[in-house]
């Protein structure tokens, strides 16, 4: 049966749709020999469909890892410019997985990767408003006004934040830490937010996506999610309970 071309490329774990309509543009899919186009669409059983030269299979098993990612790490598979990436921590993993948006170069914390592009295009879709928890410290202290204005929303370049839940957990006599889940994921958008409100960020990690928490997860390690975790968040994020759990299913063990 035929499919868009980018549903076919999340389908086989090798981006998210997003992503897929990025390598699509940049004319590195082909389709029985031809380069392919946004908008088309091909039958996986029939077509010779290649992505960055290689041949797509559709059979590779469904992988969910939780990575908790350390400071100057890009939330990319490779770097040109010879960086550390999430790559670089996955030894072991014998599936290619990519990772479900992003955190910045200087921002630690929890990162899903997975080859399950339809999980992965549902939790990135903004309509989800799927929530994201993190923990900021911040030079100086967010008195109530501040915290209220996070919470009604910040005004920056690119238009109105969504309301977002913040509160101080913790303050010294130089900074303190907030608590701030934003159920948005616009570029540094947490650094963006309080650059606004007066406050520089001194550090960011990311604790929560949904129902899926870092816990005492060691920085740079990784885990796979459990069956009950991969199917709590698919029906949290895409409203159904029912999820792969055969044995194929690698990484939910």
């Amino acid at each position: 049966m035929q499919e868009r071309l980018q549903k076919i490329i999340s389908m086989a774990g090798i981006a998210s749709r997003r992503e897929a309509e990025e390598i699509i543009s940049e004319g590195k899919v082909t389709i029985n020999g031809k380069v392919a186009t946004i908008g088309m669409k091909a039958d996986p059983e029939k077509d010779h469909i290649k992505v960055r030269g290689k041949l797509l299979h559709l059979s590779a098993p469904k992988v969910y890892i939780v990575f908790n990612k350390p400071e100057k790490c890009i939330t990319a598979l490779s770097d040109p410019e010879g960086r550390h990436t999430v790559s670089d921590f996955l030894q072991g993993v014998k599936w290619r997985v990519f990772p479900v948006g992003r955190l910045d170069y200087d921002s630690e914390g929890l990162l899903i990767l997975t080859n399950d592009g339809e999980l992965a295009n549902a939790i990135l879709q903004p309509k989800k408003k799927v929530p994201k928890t993190y923990q900021v410290k911040i030079s100086g202290f967010l008195e109530d006004k501040k915290l209220q204005k996070l919470r009604k929303g910040i005004r920056l370049d690119d238009g109105m934040t969504a309301p977002a839940k913040a509160k101080t957990v913790r303050k010294a006599e130089a900074n303190s830490w907030v608590e701030l889940t934003i159920f948005e994921g616009r570029k540094r958008q947490i650094r963006r937010m309080m650059e606004r409100l007066g406050h520089d960020v001194i550090k960011l990690k990311r604790t929560r996506i949904a129902c899926i928490d870092l816990g005492e997860l060691p920085k740079g390690a990784f885990r796979y999610l459990t069956p009950d975790e991969v199917s709590k968040l698919k029906k949290e994020v895409v409203g159904s309970e029912s999820f792969p759990r055969e044995r194929e299913s690698r990484g939910i063990n």
